[in-house]
């Protein structure tokens, strides 16, 4: 079976999603849909790329756009992998998108850290709430 695999890095810059990254995987998923192929994406990142500024943000809007004509449109499988961590912009965009999501076991998935969370609900949340077994058991 062909099929389009994008495979994030997070030994580079924190696997972090920038304009490069961001335009690399829309471009992996358009090429997917023109040839009508299942795509799947390995997710590890520690988020949006910070020195970009609002460049890094925006390619969450232009992930999901392309992977909505690839899944909803074209109703081609969109596999997402998720490995740990996988975290911030790629968690709230393409992480969370999939037809099928796996995670590896013991995995670090979340959008926002844990004090931060418990700073905006005002209270304490369990230790390992972010990990695979809590998020999918």
């Amino acid at each position: 079976i062909t099929i389009a695999l994008g495979v994030m890095d997070f030994q580079f810059m924190g696997g972090s999603m920038g304009s490069v990254v961001g335009e690399k995987i829309t471009r992996l998923i358009e090429r997917a849909t023109a040839e009508s192929l299942p795509l799947i994406m390995v997710c590890a990142s520690g988020g949006a790329r910070m020195q970009e500024g609002s460049f890094s943000l925006m390619q969450m809007a232009k992930i999901a756009s392309a992977l909505y004509i690839h899944q909803k449109e074209k109703k081609l499988l969109y596999i997402s992998i998720l490995t740990s961590p996988t975290t911030g912009g790629v968690t709230a965009s393409f992480g969370m998108l999939g037809d099928i999501i796996i995670a590896e076991p013991k995995a670090y998935i979340a959008f926002a850290g844990k004090r931060v969370i418990e700073q905006t609900l005002g209270q304490k949340v369990i230790e390992d709430f972010q990990v695979t077994e809590h998020l999918f058991g």
